[in-house]
């Protein structure tokens, strides 16, 4: 929530500024980012993330939802390439008075991943909502997907809040599987200047041997089997490692994704719940969090 009083008002720079790496992460991904508001385009998101995440007999999200979110005001963002929806993002208001949207849900097509269409989604919605004088947006992410924490943290700079264990329950999809579904809540403070530089493509990633030198632990590894090992060590910097691919290894080895996900909870949880704060998210999959004593 946003002080009026402290915080200058939205400017005419910052929008443009917003907008203009907006549109430049659009063209380098290839694709056109608009609103949606029309029912044959909300009925291909819906579709949309029905494949993505294999549920089209119980879809994510339903067209009669869509449709009442856009008619009351909320964010839904497509990113279309030569006529077809790629990507799709969905977000609502928070409370009057938190001055927040939350971003609910966001997927790209399997064959049109790993080209920053999801980066172009997000920096669509950034601007939208500064446009609408909205200073944050949160949302909730899976801690153990190590690609979305790079994405999450160091791509887009938001920084974690909150754990939440178990959030969504079960959800029993090609993403989730049998797993619980733990998830970090994110902020993302829409101008601040870290987001700005990582928006502009100046990101600050963490940087594990430095944070090594400067006497973080680490206190969540992977053992020779590659099962999660819990190092009890001191110090004011913890890493945090958690697998490479977690997808994959729910399916090849699902006892052991489900060992990562009660380490992760026990030891990233439990830090965050005592006032730690995530500091980074290294390429290599490992936080960096700040304790408090």
């Amino acid at each position: 929530m946003s002080d009026l009083g402290l915080v200058p008002p939205i400017s005419i720079d910052d929008l443009e500024q917003a907008s203009q790496v907006c549109d430049a992460a659009a063209r380098g991904a290839g694709v056109s980012v608009r609103s949606l508001t029309d029912l044959a385009d909300l009925a291909r998101v819906v579709e949309l993330f029905a494949d993505v995440w294999g549920r089209s007999a119980n879809p994510p999200v339903s067209l009669e939802m869509l449709r009442a979110l856009t008619k009351a005001g909320n964010y839904v963002g497509g990113a279309v390439e030569h006529g077809r929806l790629v990507g799709a993002c969905v977000g609502f208001f928070h409370a009057p008075s938190e001055d927040a949207l939350h971003s609910h849900i966001a997927g790209v097509v399997p064959e049109a991943t790993g080209r920053s269409i999801g980066f172009a989604l997000k920096l669509h919605q950034r601007a939208w909502a500064l446009g609408r004088g909205v200073e944050e947006i949160a949302w909730t992410f899976d801690p153990l997907v190590a690609r979305n924490a790079w994405f999450n943290l160091v791509k887009l700079g938001a920084q974690p809040s909150e754990y939440l264990a178990n959030f969504y329950g079960p959800m029993q999809d090609d993403l989730n599987g049998t797993d619980d579904t733990d998830r970090l809540l994110v902020r993302w403070r829409l101008r601040d200047p870290e987001v700005a530089a990582a928006c502009a493509g100046r990101l600050r990633g963490a940087d594990v041997p430095w944070s090594s030198a400067a006497g973080a632990v680490e206190v969540l590894r992977p053992d020779r089997s590659g099962r999660p090992e819990r190092i009890d060590a001191e110090g004011p910097l913890a890493l945090v490692r958690v697998p490479t691919d977690v997808e994959r290894l729910r399916v090849t080895d699902p006892a052991t994704a489900r060992s990562w996900r009660e380490s992760v909870r026990e030891v990233l949880g439990e830090m965050l719940q005592a006032g730690g704060r995530v500091e980074g998210f290294d390429r290599t999959g490992c936080y960096v969090v700040r304790r408090t004593s």
